[in-house]
């Protein structure tokens, strides 16, 4: 395990970020108006499965390299993209406290990040 940040590990940590945002929104949209077992036989479900089996192949692979104390911190990013995701595709409305979260989120991912580098 390196005890820094390279940049193909932060990639794939961007890219776990990603993974994981898309799932969110694949269950989120087949979620809607439908019970919990209607739910398990649309295909956005399944593709949210395959994106939540994706994100875990690459999320060993950073944890074999990445020291923990760094790479599930920069994970936290998943939570600025999902918000971001709701707000661009599902309309969802972000109050001044929530966004103010989400900054402080961000500015904690970017401490991190810099120690890590």
């Amino acid at each position: 395990m390196t005890s820094s940040l390279t940049l193909p590990m932060l990639g794939l940590i961007l890219f776990c970020v990603l993974a994981e945002t898309v799932r969110e929104v694949c269950f989120k949209q087949a979620a809607s108006d439908s019970p919990a077992l209607a739910t398990l036989t649309k295909p956005l479900t399944w593709l949210g499965i395959v994106f939540w089996a994706i994100e875990l192949l690459a999320w060993t692979a950073v944890l074999a390299s990445v020291p923990l104390t760094i790479a599930f911190p920069l994970m936290a990013l998943s939570y600025v993209a999902t918000v971001v995701a709701g707000a661009v595709i599902f309309r969802e409305n972000i109050n001044l406290r929530h966004a103010t979260g989400v900054f402080l989120v961000t500015a904690g991912v970017a401490c991190v990040g810099a120690t890590g580098l």
